[in-house]
């Protein structure tokens, strides 16, 4: 009986866990630096000091500041995407993703937006962010969308793009320092009135607790 191939599959499987913790440290100290600091003041020492590793493990993990960049966009697409999985005609929860996805990630989301004009890197990110909200917002919104004409349509999907757009959510929350739930009935009145119903119609599989 070779009992070898075990011990090497299992000591491989140990290097590969090993080589992800460490990549996910990396990627959470970067993370801690995107929201505290400007791109171009990053240094990968601090990355490194932070994530408890080298400068030559950051870099032969991802090659540089850009490269950790691109593995943020990868890693923060993915967790808004899982965020905002809702089925079309789904209001309430395409608004409860909405707010779950801006209170985890909306500060980290608007820093890069403030940087994306000085940083070829960083406006790839946000076109893609952009053009991803637009999609997933008409996609949830399809059955209100379908029936109008052409023309009606791209305006209520604009509207609805407005509706969900961060800066409203920073406006609310972080300028004026609303509630929650001032933020969800703005939203919620915005989108109905994009696609011409009323917040009860649109929004009638929401539980009371949720205006709390």
């Amino acid at each position: 009986m070779n009992i070898a191939a075990p011990r090497r599959a299992y000591r491989q499987s140990a290097r590969a866990a090993a080589a992800e913790a460490t990549a996910r440290r990396i990627l959470d100290a970067f993370a801690r630096q995107l929201r505290e600091r400007w791109f171009d003041e990053i240094r990968l020492e601090d990355v490194a000091r932070e994530s408890d590793v080298t400068v030559q493990t950051v870099i032969r993990r991802f090659g540089g500041k850009d490269g950790l960049l691109d593995a943020m966009h990868h890693r923060l697409g993915e967790e808004i995407r899982r965020r905002r999985e809702v089925l079309p005609g789904d209001a309430h929860g395409a608004v409860e993703s909405l707010i779950e996805d801006y209170e985890q990630v909306g500060d980290l989301i608007l820093r890069s937006l403030a940087q994306e004009d000085r940083y070829p890197a960083v406006r790839a990110m946000t076109d893609i962010g952009r053009a991803m909200h637009r999609e997933w917002i008409g996609r949830a919104f399809e059955p209100w969308l379908a029936p109008m004409p052409a023309a009606a349509r791209l305006r209520a999907h604009d509207a609805l793009v407005v509706a969900g757009d961060i800066y409203v959510w920073k406006l609310l929350r972080r300028d004026m320092g609303r509630p929650l739930a001032d933020y969800r009935a703005l939203v919620e009145t915005m989108c109905a009135a994009a696609v011409g119903r009323s917040v009860d119609e649109l929004f009638a599989n929401r539980q009371s607790g949720d205006r709390a």
